[in-house]
């Protein structure tokens, strides 16, 4: 999820003629009809569960229920997600409704209606506070969140059994101790993916773990604070003590949860897409693997990350009275809970949650929504995003405090 990219000068040359620009796809009929478009990002892993089957569907049944209304859908697997906004966006073809990215960036151009525009009342007030609020600009909500995930501890309990280990750690130092006997026995004994996939997501539970994070209790990027550093720090001991996978400065989240999948690794971090995975390998049966909170410096976290992908409306081709009878309709309990079951995900309004919640698989992190810390909802957000995905990896071998120094100074001189 939140595979952004970076947009700044492309958005702020284009926002000039976005009035005078027209959705990719849309279009406003003299007989009283409108035509919306929908660009998406694809969940799916191919053509047999691609993501444009579940909007083509919802598309369908919305048009049935308003024969005025059509929605052209198009999705795009995640690789080229991105480039293909970048190209929407240059070329000023705005889609009326874009899932799939953030909100802060296209606000500050003024291409975006806000929440209260294009949902009603009671959609609005449906949706989970926790990341509604990241999806403000200027103290407005721009971005509505349609699909969200939490992370918790993931353990093999056939690997704890081996290594005589009876519950999960609590403590960082629970962790280590498990993790060394765990590799004694023949296992990886804790994953750490600190690659380019999503090292932004492995190293954010850690920081929260000593109390830091990627901003300050005044909202400002504290990236190289100390609490982060010595987060940092541990994680490298870990790893040249070998109690992690090799390399885990160049490791990707999907080879560590495949890992696990296979019965190799003994405890990792993940979220709710890892269960078809391991489900898909048939090495482990339900009952040979369990989550628990994840561990923290000095006890569990209270909240850990929670991450989300959002849904934007554009104001560029004039549609909200259409835009609004579409996500209204979208954000329908049963449309909620169909794609969060297909893809392992987890709901962003609060009914569809109590219902999921009911569900023994997705109860544990569903549990830690409330209380979720989320990515910072700042306009330079993607750019510092990247730079941790591409160098946070080296502070495994080099310096942690020269590596998180380095992002912080790209943080605050790009005005963020």
């Amino acid at each position: 999820m939140r595979q952004r990219l970076t947009l700044g000068l492309v958005i702020g040359a284009a926002a000039a003629m976005a009035l005078a620009g027209c959705g990719s796809g849309s279009s406003s009929g003299s007989s009283g009809t409108t035509t919306l478009s929908f660009f998406g990002a694809d969940y799916g892993t191919g053509p047999a569960n691609s993501t444009t089957k579940y909007w083509d569907a919802i598309a369908a049944a919305f048009h049935k229920a308003n024969p005025t209304i059509t929605v052209n859908v198009q999705t795009v697997n995640w690789t080229d997600f991105p480039n293909k906004v970048q190209t929407l966006v240059q070329n000023k073809q705005f889609p009326d409704v874009l899932e799939g990215d953030t909100a802060p960036q296209f606000a500050q151009s003024h291409l975006l209606y806000p929440d209260s525009k294009v949902l009603s009342p009671a959609v609005l007030h449906n949706l989970l506070p926790t990341f509604l609020k990241d999806g403000q600009y200027q103290g407005t909500d721009y971005g509505i969140p349609f699909t969200t995930s939490t992370r918790a501890l993931y353990y093999n309990k056939k690997i704890f059994a081996k290594a005589g280990i009876s519950s999960p750690p609590r403590t960082w130092d629970q962790l280590r101790t498990d993790a060394a006997a765990i590799k004694a026995k023949g296992y990886i004994g804790y994953g750490m993916p600190l690659g380019s996939e999503e090292a932004q997501a492995e190293a954010m539970l850690w920081f929260l773990g000593d109390g830091g994070g990627y901003l300050n209790s005044s909202g400002a990027y504290a990236i190289n604070s100390a609490q982060n550093v010595h987060a940092l720090d541990f994680m490298s001991q870990l790893a040249k003590a070998g109690d992690t996978q090799p390399s885990p400065g160049s490791t990707d989240r999907k080879d560590v949860w495949a890992s696990f999948a296979q019965g190799r690794v003994g405890m990792m971090l993940g979220s709710p897409a890892v269960i078809p995975i391991i489900q898909a390998a048939g090495k482990l049966s339900s009952s040979d693997y369990a989550t628990a909170a994840v561990p923290g410096q000095a006890g569990p976290l209270t909240s850990t990350l929670g991450v989300h992908d959002d849904i934007v409306a554009f104001n560029t081709a004039g549609h909200q009275a259409a835009i609004r009878k579409f996500l209204d309709f979208v954000y329908l309990d049963k449309y909620q809970l169909q794609f969060d079951k297909e893809y392992d995900l987890l709901p962003a309004t609060t009914s569809a949650a109590q219902v999921m919640g009911k569900d023994p698989q997705f109860s544990a992190f569903l549990t830690n929504i409330p209380n979720s810390v989320n990515y910072p909802g700042k306009t330079n957000w993607t750019t510092v995003e990247n730079q941790i995905k591409t160098t946070l990896g080296q502070a495994i071998t080099g310096s942690p405090a020269k590596v998180l120094g380095a992002i912080q100074q790209t943080a605050t001189s790009t005005g963020g």
